[in-house]
C-alpha cells in the first residue's frame, strides 16, 4: 500500500489497548440477539483454534468490566503518510482513516467508529471478547475490535498469503458492518443466522461488497497514492481464506452448507469484486434474489 506523503493521519480513530490486563470473570461474547457481534469470521475462528468461549450468552453483556483496564492511548506518533509507510500501526490507522473518509462522504449522517487494538482479551459493549473470536464489530458500542495477531493467523492457520491489503480488507469489512448498523441492516438478521441464503450470510457478503466499494474509491479519499492489482489479489486471497466452505473442509473434513454463517470463498470474492468493479454501494444489495 502506497500512502500519500502529505496525508494527515488521525490517530484518535484508533484506541490502543494492547498489553492491558485481560478479563476478570464475566461471561463470554454475545453472538446473538440485537447486540450480537458481526465480523469477518466470528465464531468460525473458535472452531479452528479451539477454546472454551461461552457462546450461550444471547444478550448484551454491557456490565462486564475489564479488571484494571483503562482507556488505551491513541498512537500519537502516527501523523503523516510517511509514518504510514514506515510503521504497521500507522498504516492501519491510515487505512481506518481512509475507510471512514469514504463512508463519511457516501452515507448521510455517518458517525465515525473507533477501532480498538487489543491483545488476548478485552471488554466490549457486547461482552468479554478474546482474540479467538477474530476481528468483529460490536453494535452495542459501535466499535471495531481486532487483535492484530489475527493477521498472522490468516497466513499460518487459514493459508492466506497475507500482505498489507489483506489487512485492509479485514478492516474495510468490519466498517461495512458499521455502515450496516447505521442503516438498520443488522436488524434484518434476527434469528436467520445459518444457511447459504440466510440473512447472516447476506449481511456478511454485503460487508465484503462494501469493502470492495471502499477499495475502488480508496485513492480518492486522499490517503492512498495508488492501488494496483497486487493489492486486490491480496484482498481476494484473504476473502477466500475465510470462506465457510474452506474452513469447514479444513476443520471438519466436509462441507455443510446449512451451517454457513459468512458465505463460501467464491461468494466472498464475488461480492468483493462486485463492490470494487462498480465502486457504488448501491450495487451491494445482497438481500434480493439468491447470493
Amino acid at each position: 500500500m502506497d500512502f500519500r506523503k502529505g496525508a494527515k493521519l488521525d490517530p484518535t480513530q484508533v484506541e490502543d489497548r494492547r498489553g492491558m490486563r485481560g478479563m476478570r470473570g464475566g461471561r463470554g461474547m454475545a453472538v446473538g440477539g440485537g447486540a450480537g457481534v458481526v465480523g469477518v469470521i466470528v465464531v468460525l475462528l473458535i472452531t479452528l483454534l479451539g477454546g472454551d468461549i461461552d457462546l450461550s450468552a444471547l444478550q448484551s453483556l454491557d456490565g462486564v468490566v475489564a479488571g484494571g483496564q483503562q482507556q488505551g492511548e491513541v498512537i500519537e506518533e502516527c501523523k503523516t503518510g510517511e509514518d504510514a509507510e514506515r510503521s504497521r500501526d500507522c498504516r492501519l490507522i491510515g487505512t481506518v482513516n481512509s475507510i471512514q473518509a469514504y463512508w463519511g462522504d457516501a452515507v448521510r449522517g455517518y458517525t465515525p467508529s473507533v477501532t480498538v487494538f487489543f491483545s488476548d482479551s478485552t471488554g466490549t459493549g457486547c461482552g468479554a471478547a478474546t482474540s479467538q473470536v477474530g476481528p468483529f464489530y460490536c453494535p452495542a458500542d459501535q466499535k471495531v475490535y481486532v487483535d492484530l495477531g489475527f493477521f498472522e493467523d490468516l497466513q499460518t492457520k487459514f493459508g492466506a498469503e497475507g500482505g498489507p491489503f489483506a489487512e485492509a480488507y479485514v478492516l474495510a469489512h468490519e466498517y461495512g458492518h458499521h455502515v450496516q448498523d447505521l442503516l438498520g441492516v443488522l436488524d434484518r438478521i434476527g434469528g436467520d443466522r445459518e444457511g447459504p441464503q440466510s440473512a447472516a450470510v447476506r449481511t456478511e457478503l454485503q460487508a465484503d461488497c462494501y469493502a470492495g466499494v471502499w477499495a475502488a474509491n480508496a485513492v480518492d479519499t486522499g490517503f492512498l497514492a495508488s492501488l494496483g492489482d497486487d493489492e486486490i489479489t491480496q484482498a481476494l486471497d484473504a476473502a477466500a481464506s475465510v470462506g465457510d466452505d474452506r474452513i469447514q473442509q479444513e476443520t471438519q473434513g466436509q462441507v455443510n452448507r446449512e451451517a454457513w454463517t459468512h458465505g463460501s470463498s467464491q461468494q466472498r470474492q464475488q461480492w468483493f469484486m462486485t463492490g470494487y468493479r462498480g465502486g457504488d454501494p448501491n450495487n451491494c444489495d445482497t438481500f434480493s434474489g439468491t447470493v
